[in-house]
């Protein structure tokens, strides 16, 4: 049987595996996929952020086809059909556990292709999200914080208020463990193990926690001017995430061991999956595939979080492994836009409308002309392009009206923004034009006649150093003490509507 076990992480960065060229950080399990899969060298997210990009993989259609540019509400009319619906339409038993992040209107499109869910989603009310629900029976309900504290703890290294046994990633996967156990035999499956980590906040449980020590980590990367190279989006990160007020070396170190104690026990835990897949003699009949949504920029350039297309955010591990997979390492430009036409393909249908991406198994078996893969985060005056080659990627900030290029065979980690370049201006205007070609065609319009961009002023980020900060507080979390609650700790602010009110012109 064609069976698929995807697995897909949170804000996982490419070099987040040991297989990868990163020394310090312990993934055998990772490192084995590598190792006898293929193993995708230029990997990119199309939209550097949750809610889009995995919108974007499921129903493989860019951001300005579907419309969701941001962690918004999805949309309830015109619901594109997901890669697990048309797989459910043609036999195919379909589970998913973990970090779903569709966040359809109530009612609407739920369950979205998936036979069975069970789902650990930050939600108003904890009695509708599975993993609490769990942890409840398991006597942890006064736990408020169970995927750790947000708000201005959201980049302070912590410890998991569960035990190992009780966090996500155990969860997730003890979750399609069950329904192996369950599943129709009959049918093949499609299971998506979700793991919510390494996403913020860092909270890995004893005794993970201390598998990696802040002293060891090397420090982030910095260029020899980071303002050159990041973009207003990431000064706004760094702001509503507390983490534009300095640097302090030990936190720096400890967020990022913290963050591979994460990544450590994701990988431990996907082991315990393929273990089951094994003993069950289904891992030879299973074509696997193992991604994440976007990065994390960790420190570099003094920045964290996502919202750009800077190689820490943007460029991601994809790792197909079993089914014929051979050994090998493909470094052809990839997107999770070429997700869906993958499991399509290797189930055998056919769509009446070719997607915008390509199989990754004809990537890589047959090879293909692709010179290029695209991106885009945000819309409008707010909106950041990308044009990636295997040598070379080009940006465009609209909100800082400004262009990035960057030379990936001299300068791998993106420390020199070579736009201006005299050496470089040609090259610069050639995917200049052919980004806004591209972006033109799908319907937006962004250039003018004469090849430049247009513009729609400057913004800058002004006021004082708490505006903008922002607070992702469960209601549960906040005091209701007589004489001890306050209206101002009740903070909620999940969306960026705000924007164009507060955003200097």
């Amino acid at each position: 049987m064609n069976n698929i076990l995807f697995v897909l992480t949170d804000q996982m960065r490419y070099d987040a595996i040991h297989a990868h060229g990163n020394s310090m950080v312990k993934t055998p399990v990772l490192d084995k996929l590598a190792e006898h899969g293929v193993s995708f060298t230029r990997a990119y997210t199309p939209c550097p952020v949750c809610v889009p990009a995995r919108y974007t993989l499921h129903t493989g259609e860019m951001p300005h086809k579907t419309g969701v540019y941001e962690n918004y509400t999805l949309p309830s009319e015109k619901v594109r059909k997901s890669f697990m619906q048309h797989l459910q339409d043609n036999g195919y038993e379909t589970f998913g556990a973990g970090k779903m992040h569709f966040t359809f209107p109530e009612g609407s499109c739920t369950k979205w292709g998936f036979d069975e869910r069970k789902v650990c989603d930050e939600d108003h009310d904890m009695e509708k999200n599975d993993f609490y629900k769990d942890i409840k029976k398991e006597g942890y309900g006064h736990v408020t914080d169970y995927k750790g504290a947000r708000s201005e703890m959201y980049y302070i290294p912590q410890v998991s208020q569960l035990p190992e046994r009780l966090q996500h990633s155990h969860w997730t996967v003890d979750k399609c463990i069950e329904f192996l156990d369950h599943r129709d035999e009959e049918k093949p499956f499609f299971m998506m193990a979700s793991f919510e980590k390494p996403h913020p906040p860092f909270e890995p449980p004893v005794p993970w926690n201390r598998l990696y020590r802040g002293p060891d980590m090397p420090m982030p990367k910095q260029a020899p001017d980071n303002e050159d190279v990041i973009t207003l989006w990431n000064r706004f990160q760094n702001r509503y995430k507390y983490r534009d007020q300095g640097t302090d070396q030990n936190l720096v170190r400890q967020i990022k061991a913290h963050y591979y104690g994460e990544v450590s026990f994701m990988d431990y835990n996907l082991g315990r999956l393929l273990k089951e897949l094994e003993t069950r003699a289904l891992l030879k009949d299973t074509l696997i595939i193992f991604t994440a949504d976007h990065g994390e920029m960790l420190g570099d350039y003094n920045c964290y979080g996502k919202r750009c297309f800077l190689d820490s955010a943007a460029r991601i591990p994809l790792i197909m492994y079993g089914a014929g997979c051979r050994p090998l390492k493909c470094n052809t430009p990839v997107s999770l836009l070429d997700i869906f036409p993958t499991f399509l393909k290797y189930a055998g249908i056919t769509l009446e409308k070719e997607k915008e991406g390509i199989s990754l198994i004809d990537v890589y078996t047959d090879g293909c002309d692709r010179k290029y893969i695209y991106g885009e985060y945000e819309k409008d005056e707010y909106a950041n392009y990308m044009i990636l080659g295997e040598n070379y990627k080009y940006i465009y900030s609209v909100p800082d009206e400004k262009e990035y290029l960057f030379d990936l065979t001299k300068d791998p980690d993106e420390l020199m923004n070579r736009a201006q370049n005299p050496l470089y201006i040609k090259l610069t205007k050639a995917l200049r034009e052919k980004l806004i070609e591209y972006l033109e065609k799908n319907g937006l319009h962004v250039g003018n006649e004469d090849g430049t961009w247009i513009r729609h002023g400057k913004k800058t980020m002004e006021g004082s150093p708490d505006q903008y900060l922002l607070f992702q507080d469960s209601v549960g979390s906040i005091p209701h003490k007589k004489g001890y609650g306050s209206e101002e700790n009740q903070k909620s602010n999940y969306e960026f509507s705000w924007l164009n009110d507060n955003f200097e012109g």
